[in-house]
C-alpha cells in the first residue's frame, strides 16, 4: 500500500475527515479505548465513513508507521453530493443517462466500467457507500483516467437513489438474466438509469423489484454469462445507437 494512498494516526484522520478528504475506509483496531480513539467513533458515524474494526496486526500491515490503531485508505478522486449532481443533470440534459452499479467487487471492472461509461455519455455514476469496490490507482489507471471526468456518487442504499430518480421522471432498466426480455427490446430512448449488478450474484433482488425494466444480452454459446464490465459496455452502447438513430 503506498504511503500517500494512506492516513494514519488518530489526529490526521480526524483531520481529514473533518476537511472532508475523500476517503474509502477506516480501519480501527480492535477493542481500542481512550478518549480521542471515540472522538474518531462519532465522527465516523456522523459523517457515514466506511469502516471496520481489525486485528492490530492488519493495520501493521498496512504502514509500519505509528498508527496509533487507525488506518484510512484514501480515494483518489472526489465522490460528488448525489441529490445535487442529480439534480444538476435533470435541469440541464434533455435525456439524463445514469449508471447504478450494485455491490461491483473488482475495483479493475470499476475502472473499465468507468472508461466505457465516459465514452458513451453517461451522466452520473452512482454506487452504494458500502459494500462496494473502492476508488484506488487500480481503478483510476484502468479507466485510463476517465474517473476524473464523470461525477461519481456514493448513496447508504441504491434503493434510494432508485426512489429520488423514479420521482424525476427517469426509468429504471435492469441488467439481468432473471428476465424474457431482450435488451433490443427494451427502449433507452428516454430519461433513465442503467443498474449493473455484482460480479457473482448480479443485482440484489430487492433493487430487482423496484426496476421499471429489466433486460438480458442473447447468450449463443456455451458460456452462461459475460464479465460484468463487458456487460455494462454493451448495455451502454445499445442506449448510444438507440439516441444516434
Amino acid at each position: 500500500m503506498k504511503s500517500e494512498n494512506q492516513i494514519y494516526g488518530l489526529h490526521a484522520i480526524i483531520e481529514a475527515i473533518n476537511t472532508d478528504r475523500p476517503i474509502n475506509k477506516v480501519y480501527l483496531q480492535k477493542r481500542l479505548q481512550g478518549d480521542l480513539f471515540k472522538k474518531l467513533e462519532t465522527l465516523i458515524r456522523k459523517k457515514g465513513v466506511v469502516s471496520s474494526y481489525v486485528p492490530i496486526e492488519k493495520l501493521n500491515k498496512l504502514t509500519k508507521n505509528n498508527h496509533q490503531g487507525a488506518v484510512a485508505l484514501i480515494s483518489p478522486i472526489a465522490f460528488s453530493p448525489f441529490e445535487e449532481v442529480a439534480e444538476h443533470i435533470l435541469k440541464t440534459k434533455d435525456l439524463p443517462f445514469f449508471l447504478l452499479l450494485d455491490r461491483l467487487s473488482d475495483v479493475r471492472n470499476f475502472g473499465a466500467i468507468i472508461r466505457t461509461a465516459v465514452c458513451c455519455g453517461v451522466d452520473a455514476i452512482v454506487v452504494p457507500k458500502t459494500g462496494s469496490a473502492p476508488i484506488n490507482d487500480d481503478t483510476v489507471k484502468t479507466s485510463a483516467g476517465a474517473a476524473f471526468n464523470i461525477p461519481i456518487a456514493k448513496v447508504d442504499h441504491l434503493k434510494d437513489a432508485v426512489f429520488y430518480l423514479q420521482s424525476s421522471g427517469i426509468e429504471i432498466i435492469a441488467a439481468t438474466e432473471k428476465t424474457e426480455n431482450s435488451i433490443y427490446d427494451v427502449s433507452f430512448n428516454k430519461p433513465c438509469a442503467v443498474i449493473m449488478g455484482s460480479e457473482g450474484k448480479g443485482i440484489s433482488p430487492s433493487l430487482l423489484k423496484l426496476a421499471d425494466h429489466s433486460a438480458k444480452l442473447p447468450m449463443l454459446g456455451d458460456i452462461e454469462s459475460l464479465n460484468v464490465s463487458v456487460a455494462c459496455g454493451v448495455f451502454l452502447y445499445e442506449v448510444v445507437r438507440q439516441r444516434m438513430d
